[in-house]
């Protein structure tokens, strides 16, 4: 007997992925935790009803979220992470040598060990002796922070259930407060595609803006993701994410990537049209 596993993805698209077995299965004080093997995805981690990463593409996001900021600025020391309790977005970051410090928030201590166990390519860096754990609430966690971290990169999942906090102009203003005078904030973004994820893409747009003087999205092709097409979010005080590309020193420090480089760097912000009307929308909105 053949198991499938499905998201439904909208009211009117689902997802599905053939499975072998189902590997873990947990309900915590937040959410419904599972991890499926797959022969085409490889190992499945999913949330509450929704794939956060697989095997096979995960890297697309990781890197993506990743190095992009850091070839931006190379010279950042002091890295805050909301959210990636899967510690996939702490492997790429262990890749810097540079970076001192790695402040990892994740509220749901059961996904962090479930992702050591079952998901140990994603998680092998989180022991690294920079990176520092803390099972709490991102949204509580930054209040708290003035001027301290380079970057703030936002692995959240999507605008509800222990994400809904992420998505929030009280979040984004403290961010703003957290970061150092030529900061940078990343955020995934979700989709431009179907109608609940760009609703949502336009509104974090809009809330960020209000605070952060540069404010840009940039995309990448994600196969497990709703629609494929998946933005992030690039806001800082100082640089601009293309401008302001170090290309040259990110290249001279030989980062193993799968997915991202410089020259996609700067092609990742040659948005599609309909998506520059999206965003064009919520900077309507943030105006008045």
């Amino acid at each position: 007997m053949e198991m499938w596993y499905t998201e439904e993805q909208t009211k009117n698209v689902r997802f599905s992925i053939r499975c072998d077995k189902q590997k873990y299965s947990a309900q915590s004080e937040f959410q419904r935790i599972e991890i499926f093997s797959t022969p085409e995805f490889g190992d499945v981690l999913v949330l509450d009803d929704r794939v956060m990463l697989t095997q096979k593409d995960e890297f697309i996001y990781h890197e993506m979220i990743t190095h992009v900021p850091m070839a931006v600025n190379p010279d950042i020391k002091k890295v805050l992470v909301i959210g990636a309790g899967d510690g996939g977005t702490v492997r790429e970051l262990v890749k810097y040598r540079t970076i001192e410090k790695i402040d990892l928030v994740e509220i749901d201590r059961m996904v962090v060990d479930a992702c050591k166990e079952f998901l140990p390519t994603v998680a092998c860096k989180l022991d690294d002796p920079r990176v520092n754990i803390h099972i709490a609430d991102g949204l509580r966690y930054v209040r708290g922070v003035t001027n301290e971290y380079d970057l703030i990169i936002v692995d959240s999942t999507d605008p509800f259930g222990p994400g809904e906090g992420l998505f929030t102009s009280e979040f984004y203003g403290n961010c703003f407060k957290a970061l150092t005078e030529d900061g940078i904030l990343v955020n995934q973004h979700e989709s431009p595609f179907y109608n609940t994820y760009s609703r949502a893409m336009k509104q974090a747009h809009k809330k960020i803006l209000q605070f952060f003087p540069v404010c840009k999205v940039y995309q990448a092709h994600i196969p497990t993701y709703p629609s494929g097409h998946w933005l992030f979010g690039f806001a800082s005080k100082k640089y601009h994410p293309t401008h302001d590309l170090d290309e040259g020193k990110w290249n001279r420090l030989s980062i193993d990537t799968n997915y991202y480089n410089t020259r996609l760097h700067l092609g990742a912000f040659a948005l599609p049209t309909y998506v520059t009307k999206q965003l064009m929308e919520g900077e309507a909105f943030a105006d008045h």
